[in-house]
């Protein structure tokens, strides 16, 4: 895959294509879910029910403690999801039993990505407490070995699993390098989100950055399915118009109608998460058997697929 560099020239080649192949030809439909909610295996359905729905690429959340970019549907999924035991090892032993053919994209915080060389080995002494707890596990399956902190390890464990880039909302872009260097070591993309407010430098470094697509960031605030479309998602677009990676747009969609706006207003796709995980947490407190709630969640994947497609025609 080509990256621009700063000046929008093509710059360093990242092995893996995927997420661009999955932006050719129509708008693409990214839709996220955070993984083990509210268990495993419900889990691995809701998220092949997504891809049998038309999803083009799936942001697969590994649950993070403080998910600082999170309003309170997804911070409900990511509880749900370390309280029934999701840690990165079983986030990438789910990742490895999906049965999908759509490039996968890991959502999370720098912390865990951090951490997880110093703690990726199956024994040893008592670990690190603060990752212990950040990775929802007070067992023995992350205590700590010897090792180096830094994103190479975990980066080298998502390549092996089959994930193909990464989007890590918490970490700023004046510091990402270690990371875009480990993920062209390993042929993954990274994904910056491009909040209404990002100016500057930091635009320009995240444009020096970026692969595969861009998030870009319909309103200000945190996560959340909303009744209306922002209208600052045109200028927010334009502000990555001459980008050569495809612009995605997320925060607030939740129906067909909203997607087919966004795509019309020059989004390249669409981003869905908190009108996804609402139906989790719907099924969750109705007691609902997960192939129903498999059903509804592929009906709704229907539903924002075509709305994007809408806003092509």
């Amino acid at each position: 895959m080509s990256r621009p560099d700063a000046t929008g020239a093509v710059g360093t080649v990242a092995n893996d294509e995927a997420l661009a192949a999955a932006f050719a030809g129509e708008p693409a439909f990214v839709p996220y879910l955070a993984v083990g909610d509210p268990d495993y295996e419900s889990s691995l359905a809701y998220v092949e029910a997504l891809a049998r729905g038309g999803a083009d690429v799936i942001e697969l959340g590994l649950p993070f403690s403080e998910p600082i970019a999170e309003g309170p549907t997804i911070q409900g999924a990511i509880v749900r999801a370390l309280e029934a035991g999701m840690t990165p090892e079983r986030f990438f032993a789910f990742v490895e039993d999906l049965d999908v053919d759509v490039p996968l994209v890991c959502m999370t915080y720098y912390n865990l990505i951090y951490q997880y060389g110093r703690h990726s080995a199956p024994d040893g002494e008592d670990g690190d407490t603060e990752y212990e707890a950040a990775a929802g596990d007070e067992d023995a399956e992350y205590e700590a070995a010897a090792g180096e902190g830094g994103p190479r390890a975990f980066v080298e464990r998502a390549a092996e699993a089959g994930l193909s880039g990464f989007v890590v909302p918490d970490l700023p872009a004046e510091e990402a390098g270690p990371l875009r260097e480990a993920c062209d070591e390993f042929g993954l993309d990274l994904i910056f989100i491009v909040a209404p407010t990002t100016r500057g430098e930091r635009l320009d470094r995240m444009r020096e950055l970026v692969s595969g697509y861009v998030y870009v960031q319909a309103r200000l605030g945190t996560t959340g399915a909303r009744t209306d479309v922002s209208d600052r998602t045109e200028e927010s677009l334009a502000r990555v118009a001459d980008w050569e990676v495809p612009k995605a747009v997320g925060f607030g969609i939740a129906d067909g109608e909203q997607a087919e706006r966004i795509v019309a207003a020059g989004a390249d796709g669409i981003i869905v998460g908190s009108a996804l995980v609402d139906i989790v947490a719907e099924g969750v407190e109705n007691g609902d058997d997960a192939d129903v709630v498999a059903d509804r969640i592929e009906a709704k994947a229907r539903e924002l697929k075509a709305g994007a497609r809408r806003g092509r025609e």
